[in-house]
């Protein structure tokens, strides 16, 4: 005699399920404030505020869209045969099947097609991400070294032929600015412009990105890493280090200032007179001013004693 299992009345079950799924859903909405109502119409994505990062957002959007479906599939199958194949009886021994064809060539087929299909998306936007026009509007010299940042933003007329390595770089005269351990840099842009980063470090692999921007790439130490980006929305954001440098790498922050092109020709005015200018721009080691921030007495490898 097979267990006696107690017999319930659908009905009772499906309004108490009912129940309890209206008073979780008030109970989440109910918690949700402004900032997470907007977190969650941008799929926890940062607003975008570059031309390129419209293009990461919608592979993204439309990757949650595929898992959407494809958890709708494997839930609907789930409980399809949960209904279907339930034990009517205590006594019914069900058909014993050991396999099925059609089944088996579908969840083959299938993942392998949505592989594909997620490498071809993924490879057209990071051709779109990493595309450098031979002739952008302006060119920063960026260094990544332990623990901050230098920004080298250039002045007088750009040479887009420059490669960008030492003793060829895209202007003659150079302002800049850099952060310490106590102190957070800036990099202030131009709004609208297609600016080229010139990545660099004197010491680690470091990785340069701003979330609004939707794009990042890697910093490496003897090599020149280009990467474009064109700001659309005035505003500040924050840019950090996304590559684990070593012990103080949370230190490696920085701001990103967007601005008109008026505003930015005065801010480089003011680094000049400030005195921080240079015929050629900070690249590390012996140029390097960045301090740990720890004390004068401490010291660290390709940075200024």
């Amino acid at each position: 005699m097979g267990l006696q299992v107690p017999k319930l009345s659908g009905a009772p079950v499906r309004r108490t399920l009912r129940i309890a799924l209206l008073g979780a859903t008030m109970l989440v909405l109910a918690g949700c404030s402004e900032a997470d109502t907007h977190q969650i119409k941008n799929l926890a994505m940062p607003d975008r505020a570059s031309a390129q990062g419209p293009y990461t957002y919608e592979l993204w959007k439309w990757a949650w869209v595929a898992a959407m479906v494809t958890g709708l599939i494997v839930w609907g199958l789930i409980f399809y045969v949960v209904v279907k194949f339930r034990r009517r009886s205590d006594d019914e021994i069900p058909r014993q099947t050991r396999y099925n064809l059609p089944l088996e060539v579908f969840y083959t087929i299938a993942p392998v097609l949505m592989c594909v299909v997620f490498f071809s998306h993924t490879v057209r936007v990071q051709d779109v991400m990493t595309e450098l026009d031979a002739e952008p509007d302006m060119t920063v010299e960026v260094t990544g070294q332990q623990w901050s940042w230098t920004f080298n933003h250039g002045i007088g007329e750009q040479n887009t032929d420059a490669t960008g390595v030492e003793g060829d770089y895209a202007y003659d005269e150079y302002v800049y600015t850099s952060g310490d351990g106590n102190e957070i840099p800036t990099l202030v842009l131009p709004v609208d412009q297609r600016i080229q980063f010139n990545l660099r470090s004197p010491d680690v692999i470091h990785n340069f990105g701003v979330p609004s921007f939707l794009t990042r790439m890697d910093v490496i130490p003897g090599r020149v890493n280009k990467l474009q980006v064109t700001p659309t929305v005035e505003g500040t954001y924050a840019g950090k280090c996304y590559e684990l440098c070593g012990v103080y790498h949370s230190r490696m922050l920085f701001q990103v200032e967007v601005v008109s092109q008026a505003k930015y020709d005065a801010y480089l005015g003011e680094l000049a007179e400030a005195g921080q200018s240079s015929d050629e721009p900070l690249t590390g080691g012996a140029n390097a001013t960045t301090q740990t921030g720890l004390g004068e007495s401490q010291s660290q490898e390709g940075s200024q004693e």
